[in-house]
């Protein structure tokens, strides 16, 4: 069952319509959809390492753009909307954390976290719940993005042809390999950003500022 579930979604993968599905994917994870946009992107560059780059950056301009979205929607319909959102996405505990950090730090925080497992939506509606300056916001998201996604494409590009068969051959090993990855990947984001003491004082400050 897993071949040709892997099989059928390379064939999707490469579909003339993929580069369509990737942007809205992109676009959606950065401000309201929960499923990241990287296996699509990783499955695409695998089918045609050649345009792993093309991907990469399909992905990088879609995910901002999504972030605008996730902005506007922290900066004018946060009442209405955005906090109903951060909740259903079980995000409203991490919120305060990331409006201290996000006033503290700026560019340097999303470029940091916006390149981790950690939402990337969390923090579009947040930087626009603060105010962040949009110029900011903007350079720094088209950083944080370009890292997560074009080491994809620059690996594949490199790779890809001699990765391909490797995933042919051992499907199996490499599903459990990739799946462990992400569950270290989303424990060592929850530790950093989760219980240190200057998260607690971060967000101690803001539930005081807020109050």
């Amino acid at each position: 069952m897993l071949r040709r579930l892997y099989d059928w979604t390379l064939a999707k993968a490469a579909h003339r319509h993929a580069e369509w599905w990737l942007a809205a994917f992109a676009f959606m994870e950065a401000s309201f959809f929960p499923v990241p946009p990287h296996p699509l992107l990783g499955l695409m560059c695998l089918a045609e390492p050649k345009k792993a780059i093309r991907f990469a950056a399909i992905a990088t301009l879609a995910s901002v753009a999504g972030g605008l979205l996730g902005y506007a929607i922290g900066h004018f319909a946060f009442e209405a909307f955005g906090d109903a959102l951060l909740r259903a996405l079980h995000l409203q505990e991490s919120f305060p954390k990331a409006a201290c950090f996000l006033r503290e730090k700026g560019a340097i925080f999303i470029i940091a976290k916006g390149a981790t497992p950690i939402p990337f939506k969390l923090i579009t509606i947040t930087a626009g719940f603060i105010g962040l300056s949009l110029v900011t916001f903007i350079v720094a998201s088209l950083i944080s993005r370009s890292i997560s996604f074009m080491i994809v494409g620059v690996l594949f590009r490199l790779y890809g042809a001699r990765i391909k068969p490797v995933i042919d051959r051992h499907l199996g090993k490499v599903t459990v390999g990739f799946v462990v990855l992400i569950v270290v990947g989303f424990m060592a984001a929850t530790l950093l950003g989760g219980d240190s003491k200057d998260s607690r004082a971060c967000a101690q400050a803001t539930a005081v500022t807020n109050a």
